[in-house]
């Protein structure tokens, strides 16, 4: 049994002084404190619950849909140390015999590898997000158009049969022949997201009454809100139950944007992601995504033609990035967590500080500067 003690993240979704208390891989107590209960010292420490990226590609030099095991645990491995105790790992517009292989080796690696500090694989990975091939031609972003095609059901079908049920959330652009029924069928399976999209304002909103309540990295592979052509986002803001995924790495959003995002939709809406691709943690230079070469420098990643190719920076410095923007903290944890949590409906094992909850927590100082992770109640990393 271990107690820490600072400044909780609590499931208010304010930080307030207490303490934690957790014993094997659970929360057992969390007392929160009134007056001057804590030591200087412990003021300066923050305790978040671990984040969770429900959309991103790779890191460290590996590419999820390398599609082997070796690239599997190495990416969830790296979002460990770097904060990122869940991860639904998103595939790319592919031919469907390599998104078949890419779930079944998936499901295979959560029922049988270890990562370290006997962590489980599966204890980790918790979804698969299939973003692609039911998307827009006019607007694949960094998507591979030889592969793109209309929604199926039946292929659908057969995907989540090889992943074992892994698969949570599927991209889809709603105008696209057969996308309207595809969502109506397959709602109480799978989230929906509307993504890679040309849908104009009442198409998005027939698809989100239809049951797709996400959105895919929101302003990005859509048409702009524009004040008489509202698009997805105008309809997303109107319709409550949508949450929005947003990616704030300094490169894909303006600062002001961000902000308003949050002022818009309300930090209970908002999903930070990163949309990470196999160049975040390394080098500047020329790595893959999706088949297709991308040419990284710093945090900017592009396809040959300048196409944006995803980012090169992961979630918990997404959510830093954003406190940096001038979104309050506490909507920025919230957002990089909970809200994460909640959208793949896995919110009662982890994403907020409860007891009962797996004991998934980060300590930090104020700046969020990453001193400790504990996944399960074991310490992976500890500055």
């Amino acid at each position: 049994m271990r107690t820490i003690r600072g400044m909780l993240f609590t499931d208010k979704m304010i930080f307030e002084p207490g303490e934690i208390t957790f014993a094997g891989d659970r929360i057992e107590n969390i007392t929160l404190f009134t007056g001057d209960q804590l030591a200087k010292e412990e003021t300066e420490r923050y305790i978040l619950p671990g984040l969770v990226d429900i959309h991103f590609h790779g890191c460290a030099g590996y590419d999820f849909c390398d599609g082997t095991v070796e690239a599997m645990c190495a990416i969830a491995s790296y979002e460990l140390v770097h904060g990122i105790t869940t991860i639904c790992p998103a595939t790319m517009t592919l031919p469907e015999e390599m998104l078949t292989d890419i779930c079944a080796t998936c499901a295979e690696t959560v029922r049988t590898k270890v990562l370290q500090e006997g962590i489980p694989f599966g204890d980790v990975l918790k979804g698969i997000y299939l973003e692609g091939p039911f998307i827009s031609m006019e607007k694949k972003g960094a998507q591979n158009p030889a592969y793109i095609r209309k929604p199926d059901r039946k292929m659908l079908e057969r995907l989540q049969q090889a992943a074992e049920g892994l698969i949570k959330v599927v991209a889809i652009a709603p105008e696209t022949e057969g996308a309207i029924d595809c969502i109506r069928d397959g709602k109480n399976d799978f989230c929906f997201s509307i993504a890679h999209t040309c849908a104009d304002y009442a198409t998005a909103r027939n698809a989100i009454r239809s049951g797709a309540h996400h959105v895919t990295h929101l302003y990005n592979a859509m048409p702009p809100f524009n004040h008489r052509e509202p698009g997805v986002v105008g309809a997303a803001a109107e319709e409550e139950q949508t949450d929005v995924e947003l990616i704030c790495d300094g490169i894909h959003i303006h600062p002001s944007v961000v902000k308003s995002t949050f002022q818009l939709f309300g930090a209970d809406r908002v999903i930070l992601i990163s949309d990470s691709m196999m160049a975040t943690g390394m080098e500047d230079g020329e790595y893959m995504l999706g088949g297709q070469p991308v040419q990284v420098k710093g945090n900017h990643a592009t396809l040959a033609d300048g196409t944006i190719a995803g980012s090169a920076m992961n979630l918990f410095d997404c959510m830093r990035m954003a406190v940096r923007m001038g979104v309050p903290k506490e909507d920025a944890v919230r957002a990089a967590a909970f809200n994460p949590a909640r959208a793949i409906g896995i919110e009662e094992e982890c994403g907020i500080l409860q007891a009962g909850k797996k004991a998934d927590i980060l300590i930090t100082n104020r700046e969020f500067e990453l001193q400790e992770v504990i996944k399960f109640g074991r310490t992976v990393v500890n500055q």
